[in-house]
């Protein structure tokens, strides 16, 4: 028989069966949950961010007690906390008389090296346990990863969908094709209305846990209220089959576009869920493959939703554990440029970048395109610091932790890791977004001008992008085509573009707005 033992369990970890809590004795064990000030402020997290995490910790606490369960639950404002995990730990095992502590695989290189050095540091014997919930350890990944010049999803994807007989037709693919992308790229369709979400309904612990918030965090980011996301298992689930019932028929094609009235869209709103365990990943995927075989969906909305999860967010995850913690300081592109004010404020005159910080302020949320080809699209083109921009996205939406979040801002929203995540950089002029938003509609710019004061700033910094890194993109095949374009234009008409791109940095530098 084992020793007694604490068993920790950390705000992305409220799964039941998660690895610290596989074995635990209800009758010798206890559980440490802890609301430290240092996993709360390392970044400037947004409000409505802390409140999902602490609020669904302290529901998760209280579903364990339900159980029979013994939780050691410290709060935020417990004036006995010290404010770090680590510490947590130690003063819990000193007042238990307990020399043992169980615990998961946390989810930052940051919180894992220091868990690495607990049981020299407090005294302690530590067993820190590989977290299952995840479909592809880190060490299988590193064996598929080994040897291979480029990491591409694509193939990594494949092999997820064999190993775990998602959307397989016995050895092959369901429909004869692994990925139905080209299906999924349509513009903005107002002819199709977004079903409306469920409203939350919250209880005594969020509202607690909304004034605790809205006390100790005054100035960090974000609105509080309407306060919208669920913070038990019961409520995420159900949110997870509106989104199937309801939802996922439309997400497939509609799934990049951008509505200035609309800031869901047809996406399903889980990723937090399932990044703070509220939600098994498998088990959506099989939900989503049943709605597609029952035929209540098209198979590119089903394959499109088992992409991001079985494919997408198991590959960053590995890419995450391979090579950090240099990833996340990756600037291949040299970039330098202090992240704009209105990525905070949204006082700008692009519509698309006011919109997406504005829902983002509001929502703690903005969808992939929204970050990928307006804020992320942004940044890339005009040079800011990626270390930055990585900061930005962890703090402000309410999925970002840092596994999932800096490969997908280092490496596919900024190119920094000079594409070991992508073959190319994701950077297109004012024409994309107006392809697949109403947004440029009411801008004060336009996105038809190619030069003038009210070219739309893509436009301009998107050649002058291409210009600076011409050296470094032009042999890419995927790329070539674009070079061609700038190289036929007037000669007069090229320094045009780049003399306005020049002014437009020259205010980024100077802290004005655009």
């Amino acid at each position: 028989m084992s020793k007694p033992s604490l068993r920790l369990v950390l705000g992305d970890q409220l799964t039941f069966d998660v690895a610290a809590l596989v074995d635990l004795d209800p009758a010798r064990d206890t559980v440490l949950m802890a609301e430290v000030q240092a996993e709360a402020t390392y970044v400037r997290h947004h409000r409505k961010k802390l409140v999902l995490v602490f609020s669904a910790m302290r529901h998760f606490a209280q579903a364990l007690r339900a159980q029979g369960i013994e939780v050691r639950y410290v709060e935020l404002d417990d004036p006995r906390n010290t404010h770090a995990i680590g510490t947590e730990v130690a003063r819990a095992a000193g007042e238990l008389g307990l020399s043992r502590v169980v615990a998961t695989q946390c989810g930052e290189w940051r919180l894992d090296e220091d868990m690495r050095r607990w049981a020299e540091r407090h005294g302690l014997e530590v067993d820190i346990r590989e977290d299952t919930r995840f479909l592809c350890p880190r060490d299988e990944f590193a064996r598929w990863a080994q040897g291979r010049k480029a990491l591409r999803m694509e193939f990594f994807y494949r092999e997820m969908r064999r190993r775990h007989a998602i959307l397989m037709d016995g050895n092959e693919p369901a429909g004869g094709q692994w990925n139905f992308d080209h299906d999924n790229r349509a513009g903005l369709d107002h002819s199709r209305a977004v079903p409306a979400r469920p409203q939350v309904v919250l209880d005594t612990i969020d509202e607690a846990v909304i004034a605790l918030v809205e006390q100790r965090f005054p100035d960090h980011f974000g609105d509080l209220r309407p306060f919208g996301f669920a913070t038990t298992h019961t409520g995420a689930e159900a949110l997870a089959r509106h989104f199937f019932d309801e939802v996922l028929a439309g997400f497939g094609e509609q799934q990049d576009a951008m509505d200035a009235d609309e800031p869901f869209m047809w996406h399903a709103l889980v990723s937090m869920y399932l990044n703070l365990g509220l939600l098994d990943p498998l088990d959506l995927c099989r939900q989503a493959e049943a709605a597609w075989r029952e035929g209540r969906v098209p198979l590119n909305a089903a394959e499109g939703f088992i992409r991001q999860i079985l494919g997408w967010r198991e590959y960053v995850r590995g890419i995450y554990w391979l090579h950090m913690p240099e990833y996340a300081l990756a600037n291949t592109l040299g970039a330098n440029r202090d992240l704009p004010d209105f990525y905070w404020s949204g006082e700008t005159d692009m519509a698309c970048i006011a919109d997406a910080v504005r829902r983002t302020r509001e929502n703690a949320y903005a969808h992939h395109i929204q970050r990928l080809m307006v804020t992320g699209n942004f940044a890339l083109l005009a040079g800011v610091d990626p270390a930055q921009v990585h900061e930005w996205y962890l703090a402000v939406y309410a999925d970002a932790l840092e596994w999932v979040e800096a490969p997908n801002v280092i490496g596919m929203s900024q190119h920094a890791d000079g594409g070991y995540l992508g073959s190319k950089p994701y950077v297109s002029s004012g024409a994309y977004i107006d392809r697949m938003s109403d947004y440029c509609g009411g801008c004060h710019y336009r996105a038809k001008d190619r030069t003038g004061p009210r070219a739309c700033p893509f436009n301009l910094l998107y050649w002058d992008f291409l210009t600076r890194h011409r050296d470094r993109f032009q042999g890419n095949p995927r790329m070539a085509p674009m070079y061609r374009t700038w190289d036929r234009m007037d000669a007069d008409h090229r320094g045009r573009v780049l003399a306005e791109a020049g002014a437009i940095l020259a205010r980024l530098d100077a802290g004005q707005g655009v």
